[in-house]
């Protein structure tokens, strides 16, 4: 059977959901579900401070970034010491996690035989599932990958079919607080089979910033917090911070109260297997009456404070 690194929490999830959490090796420093993972050494670590305000770790990224350095660290000694014959990675999103980049210059210096690196660039939910499958044909495991594309799959057309016909409220995805950015990628489509309209971010492209006074103009029914990186307490204090900002009570979903926090970090910024699950969440949160699921209170919830 061969041994595994994932340096992505979503590859963590798509190997584990295929059936090879035994085969796991190693991961990444954010790995963190199944929680049985973190019994695994990781590979990876930040070259920044995580703690602090959205602002503070925004301008320690860039910081990085404008003088071209990478954003992640990978021990190439445990990865060496760990003898992998797959490693997955990303090429996605330079900020997100180690890239194939770091991978490669890793594992540049190896004698002999070097592992098979794999590397991931989701933009649309199409592409989350062709890169279940791809990891799948790269275990030899192709008919597991199509198995659980089609129970994804299924279980995203189920809850279109649920709020086919509801009124489809406009709904602001909140990507990171400050500076303000909108959810692009695969989320626009989450919420379109979640019975919503997206009014920001465009499918298959990368997260947009946002000028506070757009997000005042368009007005949306629904603003959801989804910040890359943050849970649900997180992400519910930086939304009541948003609270101080000059317009926020004019907006209407601040307003009627339709103002929510979700776990971006267990869900949406994580392209693999619980897209599935977010899709759910974004069903309940914008259609209630149609797509009770259960999420409440533990994967979202709605923001009192910032009003």
């Amino acid at each position: 059977m061969p041994r595994i690194v994932s340096l992505l929490p979503s590859t963590t999830e798509i190997v584990c959901a295929l059936g090879f959490e035994d085969e796991l090796v190693g991961r990444s420093h954010e790995c963190d579900f199944p929680p049985a993972v973190a019994r695994l050494p990781a590979c990876t670590a930040p070259k920044f401070e995580t703690e602090g305000s959205s602002r503070e770790i925004d301008a320690r990224v860039r910081a990085l970034v404008e003088r071209g350095l990478s954003v992640y660290r990978v021990d190439a000694e445990r990865l060496r010491a760990l003898a992998p014959d797959v490693i997955l990675t990303q090429s996605q999103c330079e900020v997100c996690a180690a890239s194939e980049r770091d991978v490669e210059e890793a594992v540049g210096a190896w004698l002999g035989a070097k592992p098979r690196i794999l590397s991931l660039v989701p933009a649309r939910l199409e592409d989350v599932w062709r890169d279940i499958q791809r990891v799948a044909d790269a275990l030899d495991a192709s008919a597991r990958g199509c198995a659980l594309v089609d129970e994804l799959s299924a279980r995203v057309e189920s809850v279109a079919a649920r709020v086919r016909g509801l009124p489809r409220p406009s709904v602001a995805l909140v990507e990171w607080i400050d500076p303000l950015m909108t959810a692009g990628n695969w989320m626009p489509e989450l919420v379109a089979y979640a019975g919503g309209h997206a009014l920001f971010g465009k499918p298959g492209e990368h997260s947009p910033r946002l000028p506070f006074s757009e997000l005042v103009a368009s007005d949306p029914d629904v603003i959801v917090g989804i910040p890359c990186g943050f849970g649900l307490e997180r992400t519910r204090a930086e939304l009541v911070a948003l609270g101080a900002r000059a317009d926020w009570r004019k907006l209407r979903a601040v307003r009627e109260g339709r103002l929510f926090a979700a776990d971006g970090n267990a869900y949406f910024n994580r392209p693999g297997p619980r897209l599935a699950d977010s899709t759910e969440i974004l069903g309940e949160i914008l259609h209630p009456e149609a797509c009770a699921f259960g999420f409440a209170g533990r994967a979202f919830e709605a923001v009192t404070g910032a009003s």
